[in-house]
């Protein structure tokens, strides 16, 4: 993988996830002019779009110096500076009152491999929002980065699982994608899992292309010693950006990734 910034990465990733996350963000149908918590906010990219969504106050918490540095840098360029605060914490022990946010949203950062108890952790994140706010988990749940190669791109995703440290579960209810249960384990109500899509097609501008070639980095720029010979010799032909033959460069190119949102709300009582 070419030496990126951890920042960098969020921020070609953000590029190809942007619609799914918008249209997660806008179906919670947040209240306006409220106050929300963008828990492990990165680089204040999802926060901004909360922000410009809602018309809301955010407040981002994240414990990545360079992180929080970035996101200043992003946020004043967006002239957001007055609608998003940012703070240094942990999201395992969050430096606020109960009750001091009206909703929280954390994507793809309470993962189970490095956290032992999520559920725990979502206890204490519920009390953070008022009686009735909403908690929201999201985490990117699928993709079809190589349409064509549908072999070759299932051998790739059992590779990716048993090479990721996150997919390295003890049982399947320590997996991500079985939140929903986790909200509901620590009290929130309504406890709901909705799934979005963010598409591209070609012809791809040179940024999404940027982006796109980066995520074939970030997938399966590390999974040599499980594929064969041949599986990586079709992956360099098809994944790397100054390939002739880059699968991004194919006229009818389309991919999509979705994200997979679990939300519920803190009980009134």
């Amino acid at each position: 993988m070419a030496e990126r910034t951890y920042a960098e990465q969020l921020a070609l990733a953000a590029r190809v996830t942007e619609p799914a996350i918008r249209a997660a963000i806008a179906a919670l149908r947040l209240p306006a002019g409220s106050h929300g918590l963008d828990a492990g906010c990165g680089i204040g990219t999802h926060a901004a779009w909360l922000a410009e969504a809602t018309g809301s106050r955010v407040t981002g918490l994240d414990v990545n110096r360079d992180n929080l540095a970035t996101a200043r840098r992003r946020i004043a360029e967006a002239q957001l500076g007055h609608r998003i605060a940012l703070d240094e914490g942990s999201l395992f022990d969050p430096p606020y009152a109960d009750g001091s946010f009206d909703w929280l949203w954390c994507a793809d950062t309470l993962w189970p491999v490095v956290v032992p108890d999520p559920v725990a952790v979502l206890e204490r994140l519920r009390r953070l929002v008022r009686p009735g706010g909403t908690v929201a988990l999201s985490y990117w749940s699928s993709q079809q980065l190589l349409p064509g190669y549908p072999q070759l791109e299932a051998r790739l995703g059992l590779a990716f699982t048993e090479h990721t440290h996150y997919c390295r579960i003890g049982t399947p209810d320590a997996h991500h994608l079985r939140a929903l249960g986790w909200l509901q384990r620590a009290g929130l109500v309504g406890a709901r899992a909705r799934t979005f899509v963010a598409e591209h097609q070609a012809p791809l501008s040179p940024a999404l292309r940027e982006s796109l070639a980066f995520c074939f980095e970030m997938l399966y720029g590390e999974l040599e010693p499980g594929l064969s010979a041949d599986d990586r010799a079709v992956v360099a032909r098809l994944c790397r950006a100054d390939s002739p033959e880059c699968v991004l460069d194919v006229p009818g190119y389309h991919a999509w990734i979705t994200y997979t949102v679990f939300d519920g709300r803190r009980d009134q009582a």
